[in-house]
């Protein structure tokens, strides 16, 4: 049984104003909304979505 590895994402600031992608990846990460957060699995894909809003999410590692 392998553990995977899964990180938390907070949605820390407002998506108005911004690019419409940006606010389109926010929705893909599952975030729309200030302080809500999401666990997901730590995959490539996933970390590009959240490079793409960096400055609109913080991150946790969690095992």
């Amino acid at each position: 049984m392998s553990k995977e590895k899964s990180i938390k994402v907070t949605q820390i600031a407002s998506a108005i104003r911004r690019r419409e992608d940006q606010t389109q990846t926010l929705i893909g990460l599952g975030l729309n909304k200030l302080n809500r957060s999401k666990i997901l699995e730590d995959t490539p894909s996933v970390r590009g979505m959240i490079r793409k809003v960096q400055h609109l999410v913080s991150v946790e590692e969690t095992i």
